[in-house]
This record gives structure tokens, sequence and C-alpha cells, in this order.
């Protein structure tokens, strides 16, 4: 009996201490992630027209380096501690779809080694985020993140006042953004999208935890966003936070369920005759290049390449930072082009990319899937799911405007990872 308390004791000790590795090395990951190895990186306008990107990422030697190391760590104390199980925490539609990622090295325009070493990033990040969120529980794994927005959060406020390049600086090559706050990103529309999350991040824990610290942390980002003017961000992160309120309201009950499923139809159906109706003006909308700050332009780039590549794409990667091999390039006919880190499209970004298999494999993944666990009752904590429907509905809707969509590790996209591994997580502890 006494070496049975023993070797409990032992087993309990050994999983604590694996926990802690995983703490750990997740919440370095997400450093990594949320500030880099180049923050407040100078953005000097010939380099950009020179096309050679700072945000690229995928070419930084030690970044690379790091992430391995980091999910080395996640992927061996997953392994010791379920075997080949922890593997079942990425869903199989999201396997396939980074086989068919890999699978277009063969077809893609742009060097096959770019589509490799891109994929092989998108891998490490998805398995880290899943294996990590799976082993820590969801709550850990969030409050983890809660630390690294909050310092984000902090430095940002303290780079105003003392780092020149925190505010984008008259030698944009855009001059609408200039005076914008950026904190320690690339670009303030970066800053914007971490703000807005940050914002629901921070508006959850208040409540749950009654934490008034998470309340000023919730002031000081909204005030950090309203500043980076990213006008994306700030319209959609009320609709997250109301998504997620009227899914807290509704989804207690049958009758409120099916009372907001028909407001959401009926809604849809009212937008689709105003646009039916606005056709003509909505066109000449569109079709003005100084629309949507020149977003525009690129959107019907993408729809022509569509047009002509629906079923192959041009290749997982080939999109953004590959000059001029970019897929785009001979759509738009100035060199422009060349220099765009993505679509402002996640939807057409991914068709251009990986054509209609990636994109019918990515829709499956990324909003099918999820909105079934969501419109399921099964039992998971209340307003933790409710937090998670708003972090999908900003997620969806920001996709319209930005490309978070398999941006490896892209900030939007590695959040939106830890909810669908929130989600698969409470789905595998359901299942025998």
């Amino acid at each position: 009996m006494a070496n049975d308390g023993i070797a409990i004791h032992d087993s309990h000790a050994g999983q604590d201490i694996s926990s802690r590795l995983v703490e750990f090395a997740f919440g370095a990951f997400l450093l990594l992630v949320f500030v880099g190895l180049q923050p407040f990186a100078i953005r000097d306008p010939n380099v950009l027209a020179n096309g050679d990107m700072l945000a690229a990422g995928e070419g930084d030697l030690a970044r690379q380096i790091l992430y391995i190391l980091f999910f080395a760590v996640i992927f061996i104390v997953a392994i010791q501690r379920e075997g080949w199980r922890a593997i079942d925490s990425v869903p199989p539609v999201l396997a396939l779809l980074l086989l068919w990622c890999g699978l277009s090295a063969f077809w893609t325009e742009a060097p096959p080694l770019i589509t490799i070493r891109r994929v092989g990033l998108e891998i490490i990040v998805v398995l880290s985020v899943m294996l990590s969120v799976n082993a820590l529980g969801a709550d850990r794994s969030f409050r983890i993140l809660r630390l690294v927005l909050a310092a984000v959060l902090i430095v940002n406020w303290i780079s105003i006042p003392i780092v020149p390049q925190a505010v984008h600086l008259p030698n944009e090559t855009d001059p609408s953004i200039v005076g914008d706050w950026r904190g320690l990103y690339f670009h303030k529309n970066i800053t914007g999208a971490v703000c807005a999350l940050s914002a629901i991040v921070f508006l959850y824990y208040a409540i749950r935890d009654k934490s008034r610290n998470d309340w000023l942390l919730l002031i000081a980002t909204l005030g950090f966003l309203v500043m980076t003017r990213s006008k994306s961000s700030m319209g959609l992160l009320p609709l997250g936070i109301g998504a997620g309120a009227i899914y807290y309201w509704a989804w207690r009950r049958g009758i409120d369920r099916a009372i907001v499923s028909v407001g959401v139809v009926l809604l849809v159906l009212f937008a689709a005759a105003i646009g039916g109706v606005y056709h003509q003006e909505l066109s000449r909308i569109f079709a003005d290049p100084q629309e949507f700050t020149g977003r525009t332009v690129i959107w019907q780039a993408e729809i022509a390449f569509i047009r002509d590549h629906v079923w192959l794409g041009s290749g997982f990667g080939s999109f953004a930072d590959t000059g001029a091999l970019s897929p785009l390039h001979a759509y738009v006919g100035q060199n422009w082009v060349d220099t765009i880190s993505h679509g402002h499209n996640g939807y057409l970004q991914l068709m251009v990319t990986t054509g209609i298999v990636g994109f019918t494999l990515t829709m499956i993944c990324v909003l099918i899937q999820p909105g079934i666990a969501f419109w399921r009752m099964d039992g998971m904590d209340h307003l933790l799911k409710s937090f998670l429907f708003a972090l999908f509905v900003f997620f969806a809707f920001h996709n319209l405007t930005e490309s978070d969509f398999l941006e490896s590790d892209g900030a939007s996209w590695v959040l939106f990872l830890m909810m669908l591994g929130a989600l698969r997580g409470h789905r595998l502890k359901q299942t025998p």
C-alpha cells in the first residue's frame, strides 16, 4: 500500500512537471507569435518598394528554430502523456487541408521550396496550438494568452511617447495611415485586430472573475484600438461582442434559439434584398479603385485569377512576399502588387492559393464544423462557449477585409486555432 501511495505521488509530480513544461513552451510560443523577434520594425519605404517585406517571417532562421524548439517540447510532452492519441486534438479535416496545402508544391508557379517551407511552419503552428490547448485545457490556455496580451498592451502604451516608429511616420508610402498608432506591430491593421481580440479576452475574464484589473485592461485596449484607426477591427468588435451576448442569452432554451435563428435568417434575406435593389450602385463602388483604401483593385485581380485557376489555385504560400512571382502580377499590370503581403480578403485569397478544393476544406474546418459545435447544446461552460462564439464571429467577418485564414503564425489565426482547440477538446472529452 505504501508503494502504491509513492507511485501515485510520483505520477502526480510527473504530470505537474510536464504541465509546467507545456505552459512554459506555450507561453514562449505565444510571445513569439504576438511579439516576434523584430518588434517596432522600421517601415523603410525603399525596402517595401523593392518587395523585401519585413513581415515575411517564414524566412527568418532564428524564428524557425524557436518555433521548432517550442513545438518539440509540446509534442514530446503530449506524446509522453497520451501517446499518439494526442494527435486526435487536430480535427481530421484540418489535417486534410494541411496535406492539400503541401501537395500544392507540385503545381505552384513559385519555387516549390517556398510552399514547402510555409506549409512546414503552418503544420508546426497548428500542432503547437492544438496539442497545447488539449494538454492544458481551455481555461489554462486562455489565461496564458491573457497574460501575453496584457504584456503586449502595456508595452504598446509605453512605446508611444518613447519609440518613434510606434506611430506610422510621415515617410509612409500610404499617407492615409500617417499618425496612426501601430505599437510594436508592423502595421496598424495588425495592431487593431490584436486590440479587438484582446478586448474580447479581457471582457470575458472581467465578467468571469469579476476582475477590476481586466476591466482596466479592457478600457486601455479600447483606447489603443481607437488610436490605431483600424476601421475593420473597430467596426467588428461590437459585432463580435454582441454576437457573444446574444448567444449567451439565446442558447439556454430551445424557443430562444428558434427566435434568434429566424431573426438571423430574416436579416440575411433583408440584406440580400437591399443588395439586389442597389446592385448598380454597389457595383460602381466596388469598381472604383479608390474605394476601400484600394482593396477593390486587389479583389478584382483575385476574382480574375480565380476564374482562370479555379481548381488548383496558385499554390499555398505563393500569394505574399513572392515579388514578380505573385499570382496577381499579370492581373494588375502595376509593380506595386508585387509588394502586397495579403489579399485583404481571406476567402478570395484562399481560392487564389488553394483552389476550390482547399477553399472547401477550409470552410468545413473553420466555419461549418465550429458552427455545428456552437449550435449543439453539449454541456460546455456557457460563458466560455459564448466567449468562443464572439471570437468566431469576429474572425469570420474580419476575413472579409483582411486575410487571416492559414496565416501561419498570424496573431488572429493563432487565436482562432485556440478557439478550435477548445471546441475540439470538449468534444473529445465527451467521446468514450
